[in-house]
């Protein structure tokens, strides 16, 4: 049996819970907010009858229904501020009509000047908010692409791609409501507010929400299946990861192959938070993978170190996009806030067991030899020579990538600030030394056009992937924006594109955004 046919001791359904925990601090939710909300509407499913493969996918769909929207955090941030306080607000708000209207304006711009500010507003104003329709749209896009990339059904597909519709037909796809909403779609609509609302205001707050928005955002059969049942309903028992290995519906055991496709795929969405990040995760977890087998370490810790790369970065979650973009000094708090996504990221890993040691690995990224890392402040022995390699190697490539308040460093520069880090005791020199080596210190690798892509269309997917708009990449490539403008809608329609995210995850899945090449 080859290696990647072998069982990877791990259930999909478990490894998509644990990646909900990332999710809930994207939403500004507490942790098993989307396992609550799963377990909340699976009652309801059982009360009113829904058929059994359906409350599988229901499963799947409560896990990702909210992945493409924290991934597409730097557009948030961009129209309304800090995303995550963004979302935790819009729990509270009914978010069609003059309320929904009401409250994008109130947050348009928010924590900008002025000008950016009214820039916003006005915008949402002309359109009559379309663009942050278009935007929920394609949300669900991202959505639907990592649950294909995950091998679901299409039921799930489908059905992640109603997920911000309405009943009353006034949400997005405009005029699909009513019985065309997928019956999943509408169990979870109920849930996913009823869950907050239950926990801060208690059961009447639940009732109160499930009725005032009956008929509107929710189908008026789950509403009233929901007041009838709502104690049974809302219990606490039976929430958290642990219930799902006594489920046969969500046994559905991963290979060591799939569980790797799986983890590159979180990744990809991972760094979706920062769009100068795109393709950092993989990059760490190729460079840390390949000097772990360089320096003869056993195969399972060459296989742990890889995909612990793959996950470091997952507690970034639980930062807003406008710190990880911010082009200034970070304030006290703002920093404070960085320092806790490793503290994240070993907690959101902290179950099944299965991924355990992969999380106690990936924590230690940002750890430095001389104890001046984050989160724990290791030092010496302290850090295995897994964390060693990793942390070496997310330094290495982090130079060498474009940041808010930097541009890219050169090969040279970020090779003699890794051996500068050496000396100085940061960095250990067995370590980084292998990762440097791996990484042929700083040997190109061409850029290839998949699609037809020209290599014009090359470049500019590469740009726009890092967050630039249509008039920065024409500044950039010397050319006129009518012409970078041409060049962005063909890359989409070749590409099958509707977004800067679905853009992005195609230059991810064909290598073209290795940071060497820019």
């Amino acid at each position: 049996m080859e290696v990647a046919d072998r069982d990877a001791g791990i259930h999909l359904a478990e490894l998509l819970a644990a990646f909900s925990l990332a999710t809930d601090l994207g939403l500004g939710q507490p942790m098993e907010h989307v396992l609550r909300s799963w377990r909340i509407a699976e009652r309801l499913a059982e009360r009113m009858g829904l058929p059994e493969d359906q409350r599988q996918s229901l499963f799947y769909v409560s896990m990702l229904a909210w992945v493409g929207c924290v991934a597409d955090s730097p557009e948030v941030a961009a129209s309304f501020g800090d995303d995550i306080a963004f979302r935790s607000d819009s729990y509270g708000a009914d978010l069609a009509g003059l309320e929904g209207f009401g409250f994008f304006l109130r947050r348009a711009g928010r924590g900008g000047p002025m000008w950016h500010r009214l820039r916003v507003a006005t915008t949402i104003l002309t359109t009559g908010g379309q663009n942050v329709m278009r935007g929920m749209q394609s949300h669900c896009t991202t959505t639907s692409t990592l649950a294909d990339r995950l091998g679901l059904g299409p039921d799930v597909v489908t059905a992640l791609r109603q997920f911000f519709t309405r009943w009353d037909g006034r949400g997005v796809p405009q005029g699909v409501g009513g019985p065309d909403i997928a019956p999943i779609i509408r169990l979870l609509h109920l849930a996913d507010v009823v869950e907050v609302r239950y926990r801060t205001g208690g059961i009447d707050d639940a009732l109160e929400v499930a009725r005032a928005r009956r008929g509107r955002q929710f189908a008026p059969d789950v509403v009233d299946a929901f007041i009838a049942h709502a104690p049974e309903v809302l219990s606490e028992a039976g929430t958290g990861i642990d219930v799902l290995t006594a489920d046969p519906r969500l046994r559905r055991p991963l290979t060591e192959g799939e569980l790797d496709t799986a983890l590159e795929a979180f990744a990809d969405f991972t760094d979706l938070r920062c769009a100068s990040r795109a393709g950092h995760s993989r990059g760490v977890a190729d460079l840390a993978g390949a000097a772990a087998r360089s320096m003869g370490l056993p195969a399972g810790d060459v296989i742990a170190t890889r995909r612990a790369g793959l996950l470091h970065d997952i507690g970034l979650h639980g930062v807003p996009a406008t710190i990880l973009d911010q082009p200034g000094p970070l304030s006290a708090t703002d920093w404070e806030r960085v320092r806790l996504s490793s503290y994240y990221t070993e907690r959101v890993l902290a179950r099944p067991a299965a991924l355990a040691r992969l999380g106690a690995i990936a924590a230690t990224a940002h750890e430095r030899m001389d104890g001046t890392g984050y989160h724990r402040g290791l030092s010496g022995a302290a850090m295995p020579m897994t964390g060693r390699l990793l942390a070496a190697a997310c330094a290495y490539r982090a130079m060498l990538e474009p940041r808010a308040h930097r541009t890219a460093l050169t090969d040279k520069q970020a090779v003699s600030a890794v051996r500068d880090a050496i000396r100085t005791g940061a960095l250990d020199g067995d370590a980084a030394e292998t990762v440097l080596a791996a990484a042929g210190n700083g040997a190109r690798r061409r850029v290839s056009g998949p699609a037809g892509l020209t290599p014009r269309e090359v470049e500019v997917l590469i740009l726009i992937s890092r967050g630039a708009q249509t008039g920065e990449v024409a500044e950039r490539l010397g050319i006129s924006r009518k012409t970078a403008g041409t060049h962005i809608e063909r890359i989409y329609t070749k590409t099958g594109a509707s977004s800067r995210s679905t853009a992005t995850l195609f230059a991810l899945r064909n290598g073209l955004l290795d940071p060497l090449d820019l």
